[in-house]
């Protein structure tokens, strides 16, 4: 492990460590009252929701099954929730001490009032709430493409793109029937996986026989996807992609296939491979040598990084997702700034880009300031 990632960590821990003790602080203070009486109890119990995160992680290796599956539920919650209410607070005694420098007002920042501690704890509650309410009602974005460029035979082609699944311990499998459902619902000639499709741990993907539930989708062209960082992460990448395969899903690592003869699709592997094998992927003017230009061509790229490279390389439509448009609000204040698009359409020249905001969530099941979509798309072919 090299110095600079130890650094890093070690930062992380640091931050995430004070932030727990700084909204822990706030409701010990604010509801002392009761507190002072149950002080071992309260932190007792707030230091083993504040580590469940990390005890989740571990989990995974050390006790697999349905305690680690509860304690990772109650770690992406606390995700969420610690987020917000350290929002919460830092506003909160922004606006004391804003009261007590410029009105002069006596305002104790070491002790805020218990109503304080109560309309915290509701706001978040209340957010978090109608983020779950959010993350679980999906919508459909309808986007129409052209492409200038005549295929023989074909005047168009309808596409649905998905991505960021994340499937796995919180989008299980029920959650996946719903999305294959919608999906067939609305009749795609081809759909495409940008990315994601399985939340790092393969073998939930496959005790919850979700490659039989992702074979029942419908098309005329078949299921085309990418990997993702995630597919990656998890440390079996082979393996996602054989268990894919088997639902009769054609991943695409650093290849194209040209369909019906007609249109290319063009899929890169994932950028996350870098750090895994040090080589990464092939550049993207090597991985489409022998694409005829003269045909549609459709790029499948999980993270929208760099899309020159498509643009100078002939290709006609990106579809990528990765960025969640931050999944909450305000980090897609984030992500607008990372990403040349975050979130939406972006046209240069004949290059056309659409960036998925994902139908999944990582982490906590919670969604604000976006929520989760289908990506449908008419693209039309028609020579200038």
């Amino acid at each position: 492990m090299s110095s600079f990632f130890i650094g890093i960590l070690s930062l992380f821990f640091l931050l995430y460590s004070a932030a727990n003790y700084y909204v822990g602080l706030r409701f010990f203070q604010s509801f002392r009252g009761v507190m002072d009486h149950h002080a071992l109890l309260y932190w007792s119990f707030y230091v083993l929701v504040a580590v469940s995160p990390f005890v989740a992680r571990l989990g995974r290796t050390y006790f697999p099954g349905f305690f680690n599956e509860w304690i990772t539920v109650l770690g992406n919650y606390w995700l969420a929730a610690l987020y917000y209410l350290l929002l919460c607070w830092a506003v909160v005694d922004i606006l004391r001490l804003m009261l007590q420098v410029f009105l002069v007002m006596p305002v104790s920042l070491k002790q805020p009032p218990a109503i304080m501690g109560f309309g915290v704890l509701f706001a978040v509650i209340g957010l978090l709430a109608y983020g779950v309410w959010n993350a679980n009602n999906p919508r459909v974005h309808h986007y129409d493409v052209a492409i200038s460029k005549a295929v023989p035979g074909m005047s168009g082609l309808h596409a649905v793109m998905v991505s960021d699944i994340h499937l796995g311990v919180i989008v299980d499998n029920k959650r996946l029937e719903d999305l294959v459902n919608r999906i067939n619902a609305l009749e795609p000639d081809i759909v495409f996986l940008a990315g994601d499709t399985i939340d790092e741990d393969v073998s939930l993907f496959v005790e919850q026989k979700m490659p039989e539930v992702l074979g029942k989708l419908r098309t005329k062209y078949g299921v085309y996807a990418v990997m993702g960082n995630h597919e990656y992460l998890g440390g079996n990448g082979q393996l996602a992609v054989e268990y894919l395969q088997q639902a009769g899903v054609k991943v695409l690592r650093d290849r194209y296939e040209k369909v019906n003869d007609q249109f290319y699709v063009v899929g890169r592997d994932d950028r996350m491979l870098e750090r895994l094998d040090g080589k990464g992927r092939l550049a993207l003017a090597e991985v489409m040598n022998g694409v005829e230009r003269n045909s549609p061509v459709i790029l499948l790229d999980h993270q929208p990084f760099n899309l020159g490279e498509g643009q100078q390389n002939g290709v006609d439509l990106q579809l990528s997702g990765h960025t969640h448009h931050g999944q909450f609000f305000p980090n897609n204040l984030v992500t607008e700034r990372l990403f040349e698009v975050d979130w939406g359409y972006l046209q240069k020249g004949s290059y056309q880009a659409i960036v998925s905001c994902g139908y999944g969530t990582w982490g906590p099941p919670i969604r604000i300031g976006n929520y989760p979509e289908l990506v449908d798309i008419a693209i039309t072919f028609e020579a200038k």
